[in-house]
């Protein structure tokens, strides 16, 4: 609440000085109450649309990168009326090109440039942290955005992922999916906490399905569903050369991301591959344009693009456009920058599946 009050502080000079630019004077009406709380949030929630919607164009006009983005999130959050003034105005990750809120982690990338992030790991506890890149160095702390922590449940290997880089349990409200190995790590099933579509049916498996959740909303589904999967090659001739991956992911079209009328379809599944390395002669090593991205070699390093026919099912028809790209910059940093037509969420989860111990495919 004190957060709310400093907000409303702050941008209420911002706000008299929009209404006195567009109407000549502010009108701000104010409806009496029983308390200051009442009074005040009853105040801001009935400032005129058109004010209201020039505030919040100059707000997300004026602080484009975190950590002064913060304040478009805080705007939304005063109350119900701001919230859907901003949600008409903040423009998803596709056309803009910018993380703003939670749910824009599961929304596709942009088109045209990726968005760059990087994922720090602390072997002690297995736990992983995905950050926002704020700047093109790896020495910024960047904005955090997903955690993921590494259990072993018997003869599998699953991944938390959460909100919470405190709370990595399926039992959390900050919960939003999992990663799922089999037993030689060569398989990774990838579940999402709601549904990818109209329809979808929650995991059967005792494993996969979420105990003990006190917390979550009874509109929300309270099980895993399976958006995709991503699978190894083996090499049990144990030749050299870098891992080969092929991964299934279930992404809603282009056109279906930027409005709410269409629904994401079952069929709507992308296939994606690993970029194949050319050998370096001089070097003696296989190499893959990174664009100063990748600083380290490792057999983690992958570059994943869409199959190339188009008439195969997910098959997009470019193979020279990276759609994700992670590798190595540091004993326990990695970059990772994604684009269209995968979200932050799944991109992590696939980065996740190299941390892997794979026994047939070193």
């Amino acid at each position: 609440m004190s957060r709310r009050r400093a907000f409303l502080a702050r941008w209420s000079s911002s706000a008299s000085a929009a209404a006195a630019e567009l109407f000549g004077e502010p009108r701000i009406a104010v409806v009496a109450g029983d308390g200051e709380e009442e009074e005040g949030e009853e105040r801001w929630a009935r400032l005129l649309p058109e004010l209201l919607g020039e505030i919040v164009k100059r707000l997300e006009a004026s602080e484009e990168r975190w950590p002064a983005r913060r304040s478009v999130v805080a705007f939304g959050c005063v109350c119900r009326r701001w919230r859907e003034v901003v949600a008409g105005v903040v423009r998803p990750p596709l056309d803009s090109g910018m993380i703003t809120f939670p749910s824009s982690l599961k929304q596709p990338g942009p088109r045209d440039a990726p968005i760059q992030c990087f994922i720090k790991r602390n072997k002690k506890n297995s736990t992983f942290y995905l950050y926002l890149s704020l700047t093109p160095t790896f020495m910024d702390k960047g904005k955090f955005l997903l955690a993921a922590r590494k259990f072993r449940h018997g003869a599998h290997t699953e991944f938390i992922l959460s909100l919470d880089a405190d709370d990595l349990t399926q039992g959390s409200n900050a919960y939003v999916g999992k990663l799922r190995s089999d037993f030689l790590g060569t398989n990774f099933t990838i579940y999402d906490s709601r549904p990818p579509y109209d329809g979808a049916k929650a995991s059967s498996r005792r494993a996969s399905r979420r105990f003990a959740s006190k917390q979550i909303s009874p509109q929300v589904p309270a099980g895993n569903f399976e958006i995709g999967q991503v699978s190894y090659k083996f090499n049990l001739l144990k030749s050299r050369g870098p891992r080969r991956m092929v991964c299934s992911i279930h992404c809603p079209p282009a056109q279906e991301a930027t409005t709410e009328l269409q629904k994401p379809k079952a069929q709507n599944y992308v296939i994606l591959k690993n970029k194949a390395p050319r050998w370096h002669e001089h070097l003696q090593c296989w190499c893959l344009n990174f664009h100063g991205r990748v600083t380290v070699a490792s057999v983690k390093n992958f570059q994943l693009v869409a199959t190339a026919d188009p008439s195969q099912p997910g098959g997009i028809g470019d193979e020279e456009m990276v759609l994700l790209q992670f590798g190595k910059v540091g004993d326990d940093l990695f970059t990772m920058d994604y684009r269209q037509p995968l979200s932050a969420f799944q991109a992590f989860a696939i980065c996740l599946t190299s941390f892997g111990t794979k026994f047939a495919c070193e």
